[in-house]
């Protein structure tokens, strides 16, 4: 349920269909008048001036909940804090006050102002233990929250019966709900509820899956996005990775955006630059930046490593909030600037992310850019919460959303090749979508050949650009992947889109922000349908950022990483979650159920980026977080065989990006596909990585190219890097 949208409604129903008994004067009464109509915007004039000339319980709460229709939260709690103070008993004003903080997620305050209404017998009682049942899941009680739901139901509020079936399944005891929403007449949520459990397996639940550690080791330099304390929306954006082999020596190295300060947005000093981190292959790193040419300018935000050229050296797209940069790798260990040649300027347009793909299979990598909003500093909105003389709380500033700023159109360009691009996003449709785009993932769900594209966007419906052949029609809609199961646009971040159930279909994995869900669509024949909640992806205190799907204990099942840190840096101010917190790994028991692990070490966590840095088969992670060195994080796992694919295309793209392989082992088959294009700002090595479990051998391995050459090995041992060049 969004809280803001159920909080409108209780207005509406408060407010707009029956009149007011203390209608008094006519200012109240044309204040009334306007809100019935909705127009919310002349009602908050109107009662603005209203508690002016009458400062009552009364006319603040009216204030209030013109301010919960026009949906400003934070300016309708402390409206509704002063009818509360002024008279607990004003009906129904304490507990709209904790309606509207739960909105905000002020749990611990909303609690308060509902035991205030409880007290004072302002509202119905059943409404509020309601409202105290919905607080307590928030805050991870759930047997508090079960009680009060109880509570609810014998006190005959009406809405208790559905929330408590709600409340099973986001709990998983889905078979628990479907009893108790049939009793509700909850027909669309009983409807949803019986889709996920036809999601789940018939088999035997899954034992647990064995839990990963890591090591960490902090790269020597700080990701410094320039805050000034203004909370510019740029400042909590980055910081993007790239993980790619760069000198070819077969071990991955390490590439980090930076940010820059403002007024001006340069890199003033190396404190500021990008860095490349070449691996030392005995678990160390050196930077090697300036020998590279890759300090960059700027204020960078994300990137993408791939092999444009086909000269069997990987290249390096940068994006930034005013310029992109295109690095050409020489092959020597420096890389040349080449944007402007090769046709890539950005025009002053907000990029986040970027991905690399062959959309019209010619053997040459296009590339894909995706954009965010149209920022301008100068223009920056103040947001936070002014000074509260009456209750003596002081102000403070923090990040707007993005509902704020207008939409870009993202943007796809074809490799002509001898270096050059061509600006192709309108005659293939992506410019006749304009989206607040964050994360870029590629996959073929329709297996037809083509690679389609999946763009997560922030307070917008997402976009699956569905590839017909070099026109892209977004489908996301109709595909079941636009919205939340709640049916309302996520502040979607990062995605992954991978096969995680082992059924020879990808599926799609997407991270946003706390008190939403973090969707698992998985392709049922080309419709995607949420098994989030179904299968135990419960995540609602975290913020995800970055993300990748990686069997990271190698038992043949893809887990599902997520770098997490609230988008503010001072959330505890306005909300009751924690700014800084923990990775998380979603271990994944058999396609059917997924185990929490929270990693050691709370921050502000956003890039991250994946690759088998020391070659032992286990799947490593380099994690950016604001303000703090990254950290490389060391997979030491002990159990689980494994294998890992490293293609090089002939007539395909010479990274092989686009090709899938399918193995079967005993532990049955699993397919995978070759791709740098994972999470948020981030690129990931591009090996195709799978976990065997007790597996020796691999029996069989088909690999379709993007040429669309099939070509099958056989017998293949495993623990090993295997090179495989396309006939």
């Amino acid at each position: 349920m969004r809280l803001g949208v159920a909080l409108f409604g209780i207005a509406c129903a408060a407010l707009c269909l029956a009149p007011s008994a203390s209608e008094k004067n006519a200012l109240e009464s044309s204040g009334m008048a306007a809100f019935r109509n909705r127009d919310f915007a002349s009602a908050e004039r109107i009662f603005l001036s209203l508690t002016a000339a009458q400062p009552s319980a009364h006319s603040w709460k009216l204030l209030g909940m013109s301010y919960v229709a026009e949906e400003k939260y934070k300016l309708a709690v402390p409206a509704l804090e002063r009818a509360c103070t002024l008279d607990s008993k004003e009906p129904m004003a304490c507990y709209y006050l904790g309606r509207a903080q739960f909105t905000l997620v002020r749990l611990e305050q909303a609690l308060r102002s509902f035991q205030f209404a409880l007290e004072s017998r302002s509202a119905p009682r059943g409404r509020v233990l309601l409202g105290i049942a919905l607080v307590y899941e928030a805050m991870l009680k759930p047997v508090d929250a079960e009680n009060f739901f109880h509570d609810a139901i014998r006190a005959g509020e009406r809405d208790a019966l559905r929330d408590y079936g709600l409340f099973l399944f986001r709990s998983g005891r889905a078979s628990e709900s479907l009893s108790v929403l049939e009793k509700a007449g909850a027909t669309a949520d009983l409807a949803r509820v019986r889709e996920a459990l036809q999601q789940r397996s018939s088999a035997e639940p899954a034992q647990p899956a064995a839990p990963v550690r890591f090591r960490d080791t902090a790269l020597p330099m700080i990701v410094k996005n320039g805050a000034t304390g203004e909370h510019h929306l740029i400042e909590t954006m980055i910081a993007g990775v790239a993980v790619f082999d760069f000198d070819n020596d077969g071990w991955p190295d390490i590439f980090i955006a930076n940010g820059a300060p403002f007024p001006n947005l340069e890199k003033v000093d190396a404190s500021y630059s990008n860095r490349l981190f070449r691996n030392n292959r005995d678990g160390t790193f050196t930077d090697v930046t300036v020998k590279a040419g890759l300090a960059g300018s700027g204020f960078s935000m994300g990137a993408a490593a791939g092999d444009f050229d086909n000269d069997g050296n990987v290249d390096l797209f940068v994006t930034g909030v005013r310029s992109n940069t295109l690095y050409r790798n020489r092959g020597d260990g420096t890389f040349e600037e080449v944007t402007k040649a090769a046709g890539l300027e950005s025009n002053g347009k907000w990029s986040v992310a970027a991905g690399w793909f062959d959309f019209d299979n010619d053997g040459l990598l296009d590339l894909f850019v995706v954009r965010y909003v149209d920022w301008d500093a100068g223009k920056e909105p103040f947001c936070g919460a002014a000074e509260d003389t009456l209750f003596h709380r002081p102000g403070y500033r923090q990040y707007c959303n993005p509902a704020l700023y207008a939409p870009l159109a993202n943007a796809l360009y074809r490799n002509l090749g001898g270096g050059k691009f061509r600006d192709v996003s309108a005659e293939t449709g992506i410019a006749e979508h304009p989206g607040k785009g964050m994360g870029v993932a590629f996959g073929d769900f329709d297996s037809d050949g083509h690679l389609d594209v999946f763009v997560a966007n922030d307070t917008m419906p997402n976009f699956l650009f569905h590839n017909e052949g070099g026109r892209f029609r977004d489908i996301a809609l109709d595909a079941g992947v636009a919205y939340g199961d709640d049916g309302k646009a996520l502040s979607s971040m990062g995605a992954d889109f991978r096969d995680f159930d082992n059924d020879g279909r990808e599926d799609l994995f997407i991270t946003a922000l706390s008190d939403e869900s973090f969707p698992l669509f998985r392709n049922r024949d080309n419709h995607f349908a949420d098994a989030g909640d179904a299968i135990g992806l419960s995540a609602r205190p975290f913020t995800g950022w970055s993300t990748g799907m990686f069997d990271f204990n190698n038992d043949g099942w893809k887990d599902l990483f997520v770098a997490a840190g609230h988008v503010m840096e001072n959330a505890e101010m306005s909300s009751s979650r924690k700014s800084r917190q923990p990775d998380l790994i979603f271990l994944n028991r058999g396609g059917r159920k997924f185990d929490l692990q929270m990693l050691p070490g709370e921050a502000l966590h956003r890039g991250a980026a994946f690759g088998d840095f020391d070659r032992d088969g286990r799947i490593d992670a380099v994690v950016t977080r604001l303000n703090e060195p990254p950290l490389v994080l060391w997979n030491l796992n002990e159990s689980g065989n494994w294998i890992e694919f490293r293609l090089i295309g002939s007539r395909s793209n010479r990274d092989g990006i686009g090709a899938a392989v399918h193995i079967t082992a005993t532990a049955g088959q699993q397919w995978n596909r070759v791709t740098t294009s994972t999470g948020y700002g981030a690129s990931s090595d591009r090996i195709a990585h799978f976990g065997l479990g007790d597996a020796t051998i691999v029996s069989n391995v088909e690999i379709r190219w993007p040429s669309g050459k099939i070509q099958r090995l056989s017998a293949v041992p495993a623990n090993q890097i295997l090179t495989v060049q396309e006939p």
